[in-house]
C-alpha cells in the first residue's frame, strides 16, 4: 500500500519573496536611524533647490549646515553607546526593575541616532529637504545669507535657493487655515505687526488654488491686526508658501528682497562684478522698466517660468491700500524678481529708483 506523500510547508522558504516584503523591510531600515525619512506634517527643516543633482546637493547642505550650526549652537554632541550599554547592566535581579532599564536604553539608543540635520524625502525632484532638530530654522538660513551678502563669498555650487520650513500641515485648504491661524500668531497678532506678502509655490499637487489659498492666509494675517499692511515693493516679512504632494511647507521670513528670495547663488553677486552693468547702465536699465510699467498695463515682458517659478500675490481687496490694479503689482514683483542683480544696482546707486518700483 503507497503511502501519501507529504508536501513540505510552503514557508520553508522555497518561493521567492515579493516586492512589497523588500520595500516594506527597505523602510523599516531607513526608520531603524530613528524619524521619519519622508517629508510628512508635523516636522521642521530646510527646503533646498538645486541644479540637476541632489546627491551633490545634500553633501554640500550637511557641510553648510553644520559650519553654521556648531557657530550658532556648538559642536553637535553624541552619546558613548559603549558606556551607555555597560550602565544598563545593573546588578538589581528585581524583573521590573530590569524592564524600566531596557525601555530606557531603548529610547536612550533611538535619540542617539537623531542626527541635528538629516536628509528626507521630499517629493519632488531637484528639491531636497533636511529635518532639523533642536534649532531654529529661520535664524540659521537667515545667519547664513547674511554672512554670505556681507562676505561675498561663494560657498555652494549646486545649492539654488534654501528656505527655513518652520511648520509642516496637510496640503487641504481647511488644514491649512487652521495650522495657519496659530502658526502666524508670533509674527502678525496684536501687539505686533508688519507689513508682509505671500510667495506661494506648489510641486506634484493639482487640487490645490493659488488664489484661494493666498487670499485666506491675506485673511488671516489681516484678522490677527488690522495693522499689517500689504508690500510687495520690501516688505518686512514674506509668507512663504511650499506645497509638494499632500504636505505644505510654511515660514515666515526677513529680507526676502534683499537676500535674492534666498538664492545663495545670487546673494554673493555685487555690482563689481564684471558679468554685471555698470551703475549708470544699471539705473537707465531699472528707468526703462519703470517706464514700461508706468506706459501701459498690459506690458508683461518677464519670462513666463521665471513668473510660474515665483508667484507672488496678494489678496483682491486691497482698496485701504489703495491699491485699484493688484494684477499689475504682482507684475512688477516678478518682472523685479527675474533680475534682481538690476534691482540690487539701483537701489545701491539711486534710492529714488526704488521707491518708483511699485
Amino acid at each position: 500500500m503507497a503511502t501519501p506523500v507529504q508536501q513540505p510547508p510552503q514557508s520553508s522558504g522555497g518561493k521567492r519573496k515579493g516586492k512589497a516584503q523588500y520595500v516594506q523591510a527597505k523602510r523599516a531600515r531607513r526608520c531603524d536611524g530613528g524619524g521619519s525619512r519622508q517629508l510628512e506634517p508635523g516636522l521642521q527643516g530646510i527646503l533646498i533647490t538645486c541644479n540637476m543633482n541632489e546627491r551633490k546637493c545634500v553633501e554640500e547642505a550637511y557641510s553648510l549646515l553644520n559650519e553654521y550650526g556648531d557657530d550658532m549652537y556648538g559642536p553637535e554632541k553624541f552619546t558613548d553607546k559603549d558606556q551607555q550599554a555597560s550602565g544598563s547592566e545593573g546588578e538589581d535581579d528585581d524583573m521590573e526593575a530590569a524592564l524600566k532599564k531596557e525601555v530606557g536604553d531603548i529610547k536612550a539608543s533611538t535619540e542617539m541616532k537623531l542626527r541635528r540635520f538629516q536628509s528626507v524625502e521630499s517629493g519632488a525632484n531637484n528639491v531636497v529637504f533636511i529635518r532639523t532638530l533642536g534649532i531654529e530654522p529661520e535664524k540659521l538660513v537667515h545667519h547664513i545669507l547674511q554672512d554670505m551678502y556681507k562676505t561675498k563669498k561663494k560657498k555652494t555650487r549646486v545649492i539654488l535657493r534654501m528656505l527655513p520650513i518652520s511648520g509642516t500641515c496637510k496640503a487641504f485648504l481647511e488644514d491649512m487655515k487652521k495650522y495657519a491661524e496659530t502658526f502666524l500668531e508670533p509674527w502678525f497678532k496684536s501687539p505686533n505687526k508688519g507689513t508682509f506678502q505671500i510667495v506661494y509655490k506648489s510641486r506634484n499637487n493639482s487640487h490645490m488654488n493659488r488664489d484661494e489659498v493666498i487670499k485666506e492666509l491675506a485673511g488671516i494675517v489681516g484678522s490677527l491686526n488690522s495693522e499689517n499692511k500689504v508690500d510687495l515693493t520690501n516688505p518686512q516679512y514674506t509668507v512663504v508658501v511650499e506645497i509638494i504632494k499632500a504636505v505644505c511647507c510654511l515660514s515666515v521670513v526677513k529680507d526676502y528682497m534683499l537676500f535674492r528670495k534666498y538664492n545663495l547663488q545670487e546673494v554673493v553677486k555685487s555690482a563689481k562684478d564684471p558679468s554685471q552693468l555698470n551703475p549708470k547702465q544699471s539705473v537707465q536699465a531699472g528707468n526703462g522698466k519703470e517706464a514700461k510699467l508706468e506706459s501701459g498695463n498690459k506690458s508683461n515682458q518677464h519670462d513666463p517660468a521665471e513668473g510660474k517659478n515665483n508667484q507672488q500675490a496678494v489678496p483682491e481687496n486691497n482698496e485701504e491700500l489703495g491699491q485699484t490694479k493688484p494684477r499689475s503689482e504682482t507684475q512688477v514683483v516678478n518682472e523685479g524678481g527675474a533680475k534682481p542683480e538690476l534691482e540690487s544696482q539701483v537701489t545701491e546707486r539711486s534710492e529714488s529708483s526704488e521707491n518708483d518700483l511699485s
